[in-house]
Parts: structure tokens; C-alpha cells; sequence
């Protein structure tokens, strides 16, 4: 007996017959399967905006960031319209909290540069 017949697992043989130039589709009779079709990123299936809202946590304003998570929370709690209205607020509150510390990163060099500039003139 084989080892995957003794741990009760049986393993399945998956031939990749990919042809030269197709871009990674597989021929399965008459139907042509694309790789890509069946093997979709789980990144694309967040229809909560979770993802986007930890992500803002981290590189975003925390505390705006929260409370997108708590409203991408809601929209995976709630049904209806209630659930696109807080996946709506959640994907928004996310990208402004991105924005938001992306500006302030941005406006430091300015400021810096122009406390210098006022500081030369009072010399």
C-alpha cells in the first residue's frame, strides 16, 4: 500500500496540458479553461473593504482607520441597503485616511523649508 492510501488521502494526478502561447489556458475536451478564471486572488473577493480598512490603520490616520474597520464590521453584519451604505463609508473613510497621511507626510518638507525661509529673513 502507497502512503497516501494509508493516511486515507487520496491524491489527485492534475495534468497541465498547456500548449505554447496560450497564456496559461488548459484544453479540457471542448471547453477552454483559463487559469486565472478558476484561481481568482482572495484580494478581490473583499467585498467589505476589511482589507482596505486594516491597510489604513497602518498606513493611514489610526483613528480614522478604525472607524472604517468598524463600518466594513457592520456591512458583513447587516443585509440590504444597510450593508452597501457602510461598505460605501468604509471604502471611504479608508482612502481619505490614506490620503489624509499622505498629504501630511508630504506638506512636512514644505513646512520645513519654509520655517527656514522665515527664519533667513529675520536674520
Amino acid at each position: 500500500m502507497s502512503e497516501s492510501q494509508v493516511s486515507g488521502i487520496q491524491e489527485e494526478v492534475v495534468q497541465l496540458n498547456t500548449i505554447p502561447g496560450t497564456g496559461g489556458t488548459q484544453h479540457n475536451g471542448d471547453t477552454v479553461i483559463s487559469i486565472s478564471e478558476r484561481c481568482a486572488p482572495s484580494c478581490c473577493e473583499d467585498s467589505h473593504y476589511r482589507k482596505l480598512a486594516i491597510s489604513s490603520i497602518i498606513c493611514g490616520l489610526s483613528c480614522i482607520g478604525i472607524y472604517a474597520l468598524i463600518n466594513s464590521i457592520k456591512a458583513e453584519n447587516t443585509e440590504g441597503q444597510k450593508r452597501k451604505n457602510a461598505s460605501r463609508k468604509a471604502r471611504k473613510l479608508a482612502i481619505i485616511s490614506i490620503v489624509v497621511w499622505l498629504a501630511i507626510l508630504a506638506s512636512i518638507p514644505i513646512l520645513m523649508a519654509l520655517i527656514s525661509y522665515i527664519i533667513t529673513l529675520q536674520n
